[in-house]
């Protein structure tokens, strides 16, 4: 059973991972399994709304945002925190993203694009390179010293881009430059042609750690930084005042 719960979750990621719908047996040559075990998992998936099934293949089911929906509820994301990125998305015309810390963890956990596809290629989920994002920065520099190091022994620090600070020495410099002006600026450490600025939200309830960040192209960046760093910190000011709902549980482990 545990087998086949991983199988059935492998078939998720990759559908979820492709540009559009996927062929059975272009799942199966993926996965590494025989069609017809593919074809179970699928009928499966299918049966409880993960999946639907297109003429081109297999895409993603209207189960899946019910769950995001009901992922934002149970990490208390405020409604309107999320009509603050629409709303910055169409003002500045840049990717916006709310970030927090749980549990060991840094993820975007809401986002409005106003690309297709994301600036960056940043979307919700789990950030496993937190070195070389600004909002992973405005994160970092928010944890105590001993959980900022236990979270970049797991996570490491390795080069996304050839501009990538992976000295923990040079990211301890940036990291006290964060705390001390209260905004991360990262430039093609993520992303060839993309830089990113986040802030901290101010205020957010339970010691949760939370930020606002915006993706953009370098060209943009370098002709209206200021300009985007002045809306995300007025997002942020905003999205504390709804700290009452952005009630994150979890822990810094300080």
């Amino acid at each position: 059973m545990p087998q086949s719960v991983d199988r059935a979750l492998d078939v998720l990621d990759a559908v979820a991972e492709a540009d559009g719908p996927v062929p059975a047996k272009a799942l199966a040559r993926r996965l590494g399994c025989g069609l017809s075990t593919v074809y179970e998992l699928l009928g499966t998936l299918t049966a409880r709304g993960h999946l639907v099934r297109t003429p081109a293949g297999y895409a993603l089911g209207y189960r899946v945002p019910s769950l995001h929906h009901a992922f934002q509820r149970q990490m208390r994301i405020a409604d309107e925190v999320q009509e603050l990125l629409v709303k910055t998305r169409r003002a500045a015309g840049v990717d916006t993203y709310f970030s927090t810390y749980r549990d060991g963890e840094i993820a975007v956990v809401a986002g409005a694009s106003a690309s297709h596809p994301a600036t960056g290629g940043f979307s919700v989920g789990r950030n496993a390179i937190p070195h070389a994002t600004a909002h992973g920065k405005v994160l970092l520099a928010g944890l105590p010293r001993a959980a900022r190091l236990r979270h970049l022994a797991t996570s490491g620090m390795r080069a996304v881009t050839a501009r990538t600070i992976t000295s923990p020495e040079q990211l301890d410099e940036q990291l006290r430059r964060v705390r001390r002006e209260g905004v991360a600026v990262e430039i093609e450490e993520c992303a060839a042609g993309v830089a990113c600025v986040a802030v901290p939200v101010p205020g957010a309830r339970g010691g949760a750690l939370t930020a606002v960040s915006a993706a953009l192209p370098l060209a943009e960046f370098h002709r209206r930084g200021p300009q985007v760093t002045r809306a995300i910190r007025h997002v942020a000011a905003e999205a504390g005042k709804f700290q009452g709902k952005l009630d994150i549980t979890g822990t810094t482990d300080g």
